[in-house]
């Protein structure tokens, strides 16, 4: 099995978001990973990270992610840290990955407006936002088959571009 699209960027870049909206469009399942590392734990990323820490957390992710790279068919949604696991990386080959890019001033403003509990932004957001970014985003474009770039505007823009991209008939990177 191979997914259909796989999400990957930033924390709040739209992963979800758009996926969700991309798997109805394409009429297919979605998953998100971190609903999926939630429901295999029985408790909340946040309180996986505070009793376990971040090590413990990124080995359950690569786990959680390498099953459903294996097991799903529909479109797949990967936490931002995700791309942190060389195991992840190397599990993406050959899907059609989609970088959702969003400038760091954005995803702040996001992170503030947002109900979502992120631990890794904790303190500044902003330096936060840079230092995760200056982290991943390397390993971001090396596993993108495509990069769609998201702002302040509507969604669906964004969902037109990836559709678009996905139906160019683009064969994912070996």
């Amino acid at each position: 099995m191979s997914a259909k699209a796989v999400f990957i960027g930033m924390p709040g870049a739209g992963k979800s978001k758009v996926g969700r909206l991309v798997a109805e469009a394409l009429g297919c399942d979605f998953q998100d990973s971190d609903d999926l590392i939630v429901q295999a734990e029985g408790r909340s990323i946040a309180s996986i990270f505070s009793d376990d820490g971040e090590t413990r957390f990124r080995e359950i992710e690569a786990e959680v992610v390498a099953r459903a790279l294996l097991d799903f068919d529909g479109v797949l949604s990967l936490g931002g840290g995700a791309i942190l696991a060389e195991s992840t990386r190397k599990a993406l080959r050959g899907h059609p990955v989609v970088l959702i890019d969003v400038d760091d001033a954005e995803l702040v403003r996001r992170a503030k407006q947002s109900s979502v509990v992120r631990p890794l932004l904790a303190g500044d957001p902003a330096a936060r936002m840079a230092a995760l970014r200056s982290e991943r985003d390397a390993w971001y474009r090396e596993a993108a088959l495509h990069t769609v770039t998201s702002d302040d505007g509507p969604v669906q823009r964004v969902v037109a571009e990836v559709l678009r991209l996905l139906g160019a008939g683009s064969e994912p990177r070996p």
